[in-house]
C-alpha cells in the first residue's frame, strides 16, 4: 500500500470508532513522519469554549464543523498533514474531496467491546459538550463507523487493541 506522492506531501487519516486509539496513534504517528497532527476533537473543544451545547445535536454540528475546519486547515499544507478523526463513511467521502492526494487512511481496528469500555471509562474527562454520557452504544459504533471509509485511496489496518509498531506504520507510509 504505498502512496504515489505528488509535492511531497502525504495526508493520513486516522479513522475508526471513538476509543478505538486514533487519537494516540495520530499524535505518534505525526512525529514520526514530522507532519502536523490535526484533531477534530481538538478544534471540537475549541468551539466549545466559546459555544454553549445544550444537546447531542448541538454537539454533532459542532462536530461537523470540526471536521470542515481541520479539513481546511490541512488542505493548506505544504507537506501534508496527520488528520484525526471518527469519520461517517457516507459524508467522509464528500468530505475527503477536500484534500490533496495523496491520501492514505489507516483504520484502527478494535474490538467493539474494547473500543466502548475505553470511550466510558474517559467519558468523565473529556469536555462536558462532547455529552458523552447521552451517547449510545449504537451511536458510537455502527455501519457509518465500524468499518474503514475505503474510497479511492489505500486503507491500512491495524490492530489498536495491542501495542502498534508506529516506527514500522510510519516506515510504509513513508516508501515511495
Amino acid at each position: 500500500m504505498t502512496p504515489a506522492r505528488q509535492d511531497d506531501r502525504l495526508f493520513v487519516v486516522v479513522n475508526c470508532p471513538p476509543g478505538s486509539g486514533k487519537t494516540t496513534l495520530g499524535r505518534e504517528l505525526a512525529a514520526r513522519l514530522g507532519l502536523p497532527f490535526v484533531s477534530k476533537d481538538a478544534i471540537k473543544e475549541a468551539l466549545m469554549s466559546e459555544l454553549e451545547v445544550h444537546d447531542v445535536e448541538m454537539s454533532r454540528r459542532l462536530g461537523r464543523a470540526a471536521i470542515a475546519s481541520m479539513l481546511a486547515l490541512a488542505r493548506d499544507s505544504s507537506i501534508g498533514a496527520v488528520l484525526e478523526a471518527n469519520l461517517k463513511r457516507t459524508l467522509a467521502r464528500t468530505e475527503r474531496s477536500r484534500l490533496h492526494e495523496p491520501l492514505v487512511e489507516v483504520f484502527c481496528r478494535c474490538p467493539r467491546e474494547v473500543s466502548l469500555g475505553r470511550y466510558r471509562e474517559r467519558s468523565p474527562t473529556r469536555e462536558p459538550g462532547h455529552l458523552d454520557s447521552q451517547r449510545s452504544d449504537a451511536d458510537l459504533w455502527n455501519a457509518e463507523t465500524a468499518d474503514p471509509i475505503a474510497g479511492a485511496w489505500p486503507v491500512i489496518e491495524v490492530d489498536t487493541s495491542k501495542p502498534v509498531d508506529v516506527a514500522d506504520l510510519a516506515s510504509t507510509l513513508r516508501r515511495p
